[in-house]
């Protein structure tokens, strides 16, 4: 098991790497900020619009790790009230593709379901 849990990519005990790939991208909400962050930069209060059943708590939560993991940047401004914008990094932007395509498949399989009715 990592030291530092919170880091899930500190553990070498992968058997394949598409390990690592799952454990970067799993909670809930991951897979809703990083379509939204495709979009285009958000602010903190964007998201939590666009994703209304999460909690603020979980959404920083699942922020901080995305940032952590190298996902995506978080730009602060020193202002009052603070102002916190989102974005994808490069890595994060080359996910996009794959999820464009597990949108088509998930597109796919939600037809195929309904045809078996």
């Amino acid at each position: 098991m990592p030291e530092d849990r919170t880091n899930k990519i500190s553990c070498n005990s992968y058997t394949y790497e598409l390990e690592i790939a799952f454990e970067i991208l799993s909670g809930k909400w991951v897979p809703q900020i990083i379509w939204h962050l495709a979009k285009g930069e958000k602010r903190f209060g964007q998201l939590r619009k666009l994703m209304p059943k999460v909690t603020q708590k979980m959404l920083t939560q699942q922020l901080r790790s995305l940032e952590k993991n190298g996902i995506i940047n978080r730009k602060a401004y020193p202002e009052v009230p603070p102002v916190v914008e989102y974005s994808l990094t490069e890595i994060g932007k080359s996910l996009i593709p794959s999820f464009n395509s597990l949108n088509e498949w998930a597109v796919t399989y939600l037809k195929s379901r309904e045809d078996q009715s």
